[in-house]
């Protein structure tokens, strides 16, 4: 026994282990009340290896889990597998060059959004898969034949326009590509940008006035890739930069700042405020540098870049580790004031029951933070912020995450005050384990249903 734990990849270890049923629940366990006022789905990606095993935590097949809020109930939970080639055709090698250049060879395992009236399912490397209101897969996504290259797993979409902006990377010229879709589902921009090189580039950040790309040293390895190894590796000599670019703007119009060497896969927010532009990031020191497993810690920084005077500020925020960082999406791209994030203290995914999980809340205002305490060996997700009705401030509303309590070896879904972050959940739904997973959307039913 102690053998075949050794040889098992730690990513497919504890809460980890794939879950391959599909699985529809309508008689659900509710401790607390539902909210009234919410009407949609909570929907979380992740990568969950049909086959059981995957070489990499971002190899495994995508899997949706969701739960159908309405009427103060919760009505439904499903889990399904995005119907990608891969489960299709489980031979298929996501690490073969040939099979990674098809845009609709996707694994579509690490977001899911809402957005003119469709669910996408998303990772960086390929097209978006859609999905209906049952988490049924209906296909890939490339806008009517507009969509030439890979899709961002992280669109940024615009509360004030209803615009989804985004941009592909690849590993081949061109590099990056600017995508800017209007809120009726309509590629309405296209623009290649010049970069210094074939980066991996996970997100990137929005303004009510531009966009930022992260250029920064995760590299592409060719010699890797031929091997059939995870291609990517931290290059120290790689220049990181910040590319600022109006929203409606082409290459031309990029004005770049250096930065000090770092990763970010994820960004809290970003805004203008005249000629400053202020972005709060999970930062970490570096990643892959000794291996495509090894990451420092992440932490809260502020980049403040000033663009009459071509200079940025960086500084650490906090000194807890911490990821999955998000807003209110009613503030994305505009001035926030609350940030929520996951804490992720050093060993955290390989032994929960060493740690209280804790959901973690910032005041940019006052820079005061506080956290909720999910209790001993009990992990959450990221934590994905929905309004109350006639919300009264912007952290009047709930954070919804799946907790995985290793105890039972079970999950629960949670709705957290996100407004007083009382450890008491205000309902808390019992569900199957569910493994642990990327990222996910709170959808209301008038954005997609």
């Amino acid at each position: 026994m102690s053998e075949q734990l050794d040889d098992t990849p730690v990513h497919l270890r504890g809460n980890g282990r794939p879950v391959v049923e599909e699985r529809t629940l309508s008689t659900l366990k509710v401790l607390g009340n539902v909210p009234s006022d919410l009407d949609g789905r909570y929907l979380r990606n992740g990568a969950n290896p049909k086959s059981g095993t995957s070489p990499h935590p971002f190899l495994g097949d995508g899997m949706i889990h969701g739960i159908r809020l309405r009427d103060g109930k919760a009505e439904w939970y499903r889990n399904r597998y995005v119907q990608t080639p891969f489960i299709k055709n489980p031979s298929l090698n996501a690490l073969d060059p040939a099979t990674a250049m098809d845009m609709k060879t996707s694994k579509a395992n690490t977001h899911i959004v809402g957005h003119a009236g469709k669910f996408l399912a998303l990772e960086e490397g390929h097209f978006p898969y859609a999905l209906d209101g049952r988490l049924s897969t209906v296909g890939p996504v490339d806008f009517g034949g507009k969509l030439q290259g890979s899709f961002t797993a992280h669109p940024k979409i615009c509360p004030v326009t209803g615009e989804m902006l985004a941009f592909g990377y690849s590993p081949m010229p061109p590099y990056l590509r600017y995508l800017r879709i209007a809120a009726d589902g309509t590629l309405v921009q296209t623009e290649n940008i010049t970069v210094g090189g074939p980066t991996m580039m996970h997100d990137f950040n929005i303004t009510r006035n531009h966009v930022i790309f992260m250029d920064l040293p995760a590299v592409f390895d060719l010699s890797m890739a031929m091997k059939g190894e995870m291609p990517i590796r931290w290059d120290q000599s790689y220049p990181a930069r910040l590319g600022v670019m109006p929203r409606g703007g082409s290459d031309t119009d990029v004005r770049w700042f250096s930065i000090n060497p770092c990763y970010v896969f994820h960004p809290m927010n970003a805004y203008d405020e005249g000629d400053i532009i202020v972005i709060d990031v999970a930062r970490f020191d570096y990643v892959w540098r000794e291996s495509t497993m090894d990451f420092a810690l992440p932490y809260l920084w502020r980049w403040t870049l000033n663009l009459a005077t071509s200079t940025v500020k960086e500084e650490q925020i906090d000194d807890r580790p911490g990821e999955f960082p998000r807003v209110a999406d009613s503030v994305i791209g505009l001035k926030h004031r609350y940030g929520y994030q996951m804490a992720m203290p050093d060993g955290y995914g390989t032994d929960p029951t060493r740690y209280s999980g804790e959901i973690i809340k910032y005041d940019r205002e006052t820079g005061q933070r506080t956290s909720i305490d999910l209790g001993r060996g009990c992990m959450p997700g990221e934590p994905v912020f929905a309004p109350r009705a006639r919300a009264k401030s912007e952290d009047d509303g709930y954070l919804m995450t799946y907790v995985y309590d290793s105890s039972k070896d079970a999950s629960r879904f949670v709705i957290m005050d996100a407004a007083s972050m009382d450890n008491r959940p205000i309902a808390s739904v019992e569900l199957p384990r569910i493994p642990g997973g990327f990222h996910g959307s709170w959808v209301p039913a008038s954005i997609a249903n």
